[in-house]
């Protein structure tokens, strides 16, 4: 803020009634706190200027996060739709490999492996365990059908030699398909972190341009008060021109009326020559100043 104490105040009485040496010393007390408010008021519109190329720098790094997140979420999006059409394609080649298998009635029963599992208890119960004639027989029944209808459940897959490639290439696809999921999860974090600067950049941008106005307010404070004190010291030399000029009108009215005497007298000392009078050396010259000798 500007210290109003120090401003110089000029009223219309003081620039009418103040003596010539007072309205001296007035003009130099306006001409110094004029210099010294411009001094300050420059220092502050550099200040301002300053903070503004720093708003402006912290814009420019807000945008270019808007920019490089703005085309991260353009490839996750490419990504997506990757993921969307081999996730798809997948799903199609799974419900084949579901059909050809309802086809096999391998969704039927048990699977390969959890039959395999069940031989190897059903022969660890034989080996390990006393049993009866009967309660053998039986177990070595188990066995046996268990057996078979695993070797059947076999061969059918045997039989389809397009079930295992359809099984692969359905992997294979899924498999792409979660590598761009992976890829959609990391650009989109990228773009989340560019986006979170983009943010932070642009919110102190607003707090440099909210100080960057606060000193443009103190700025003009100061050029208004410069201005001011500038007007009142052209206003008190203008008053000083127009003291100076009446002192000159008036010393010049006192000379003529000067000169006007001397003339006067001139011409009387003149007549009195003309009289025959006897001059004196004064009146002599005084002839000669007015040009009658």
């Amino acid at each position: 803020m500007v210290d109003r104490s120090k401003n110089v105040e000029l009223t219309e009485d003081d620039l009418e009634n103040e003596s010539k040496g007072q309205l001296i010393k007035m003009a130099g007390q306006l001409r110094d706190r004029r210099n010294e408010l411009n001094q300050m008021a420059s220092e502050r519109a550099s200040k301002r200027d300053d903070l503004n190329a720093e708003t402006r720098e912290k814009v420019d790094e807000a945008q270019d996060h808007r920019e490089k997140r703005d085309e991260l979420n353009e490839l996750v999006q490419e990504h997506k739709e990757q993921r969307n059409e081999l996730n798809a394609k997948a799903n199609e080649l799974f419900d084949k490999v579901e059909a050809m298998k309802s086809d096999l009635e391998l969704n039927e029963g048990k699977d390969l492996e959890e039959l395999e599992d069940e031989i190897e208890e059903l022969e660890f119960k034989q080996q390990t365990e006393v049993l009866s004639t009967e309660d053998e027989r039986e177990l070595i029944e188990k066995i046996e059908a268990k057996r078979e209808e695993y070797q059947q459940r076999k061969e059918k897959l045997d039989q389809n030699e397009d079930l295992e490639e359809y099984v692969e290439k359905a992997e294979s696809v899924r498999s792409e398909a979660s590598k761009h999921h992976q890829k959609v999860t990391e650009l989109a974090d990228k773009a989340q972190e560019h986006h979170n600067e983009m943010i932070e950049a642009y919110r102190e941008a607003d707090d440099i341009r909210d100080e960057a106005d606060e000193m443009h307010e103190k700025f003009v404070e100061a050029q208004e008060a410069a201005d001011r004190h500038h007007e009142d010291f052209v206003r008190v030399q203008k008053r000083l021109r127009e003291l100076d000029k009446q002192e000159e009108e008036e010393r010049k009215s006192e000379r003529e009326q000067k000169e006007e005497e001397a003339k006067e007298e001139a011409e009387e000392i003149y007549q009195k020559f003309k009289d025959g009078e006897t001059l004196d050396t004064e009146d002599l010259m005084k002839l000669q100043k007015t040009g009658l000798l």
